[in-house]
């Protein structure tokens, strides 16, 4: 495999996906929404003096963890321990959420969309192995998702420090179980429904019906996610650590299999009526 021509392809879709103002635009709202608009408003309905009566909901939950985690969480007061636990372990899925939704989108017409636009035929005949052209799909599928988490990210960390920083002491965030999140858990979940998705774009016959079963792909691992980051309560370090080799482990499995199942008529999508006649 020859990874200029992986990147050859992958900058092709990546180069068309920039221009097209149908396909960022949601994006940058959809990452709006989940690393800043939401933590503004609930570390803010959290930080403000009014907010007793939550503060003091939380504060029962917290009580009531296991030693350990309870130590885990920072802050003097129950308002400071409250937004940290906001911001560090409620919020935590969120990275893991938006790029499997922002990067479904792409995996699931990376092969399918070539041949609505009518040029799969050019691909067929091009001088690309079947698993350049795959791992360019993948790639260029997984590029924007995992770019709009690293933006959304930084931005939300500001957003934490800004809003809970004072409270807790100083600026905390990232901590490391956050580091090892979006470094070490976040690429392998992506690749996992990746795999998956751009496999199925090569099988489904319409952009429609691809987009429809990488909803099914995608629901799924994002429930896995939120009950694996769950452990962040407990350990975020360990949770972190042990939920990313896991991933990891499926993402090469899954990378694996998907490119030994790929051969050219079935990537490209060439005599599939005539497969599904006999």
């Amino acid at each position: 495999m020859r990874w200029n021509r992986v990147w050859t392809v992958a900058r092709i879709d990546l180069h068309r996906l920039f221009i097209s103002k149908d396909y960022w635009i949601p994006m940058v709202i959809l990452m709006g929404i989940f690393f800043v608009f939401i933590p503004w408003v609930l570390l803010g309905v959290v930080t403000r003096p009014q907010s007793l009566e939550i503060v003091a909901q939380i504060g029962e939950v917290l009580t009531s963890l296991p030693g350990a985690a309870g130590d885990v969480v920072q802050g003097e007061t129950p308002q400071a321990r409250a937004a940290y636990s906001l911001a560090v372990f409620l919020l935590a899925p969120v990275a893991i959420v938006v790029p499997l939704t922002i990067s479904s989108a792409v995996g699931a017409q990376a092969i399918v969309g070539e041949r609505e636009r009518g040029i799969g035929e050019f691909l067929a005949h091009s001088p690309l192995s079947v698993k350049e052209i795959y791992a360019g799909k993948l790639l260029a599928s997984a590029i924007p998702g995992y770019v709009a988490t690293l933006v959304g990210f930084s931005i939300y960390a500001l957003i934490v420090n800004f809003r809970a920083g004072p409270l807790v002491g100083g600026w905390f965030f990232p901590t490391t179980g956050w580091w090892l999140l979006i470094l070490w858990v976040v690429p392998p979940f992506l690749l996992v429904a990746l795999s998956i998705i751009v496999r199925l774009s090569a099988r489904v016959q319409s952009t429609a019906a691809a987009q429809q079963a990488a909803s099914l792909i995608s629901l799924p691992i994002i429930m896995a996610s939120y009950v694996a980051t769950s452990g962040f309560v407990l350990d975020p370090t360990l949770a972190a650590a042990i939920v990313g080799t896991v991933a990891w482990i499926f993402a090469i499995w899954g990378l694996a299999s998907g490119a030994r199942a790929m051969n050219r008529e079935r990537l490209l999508g060439v005599g599939i009526e005539v497969s599904k006649a006999s």
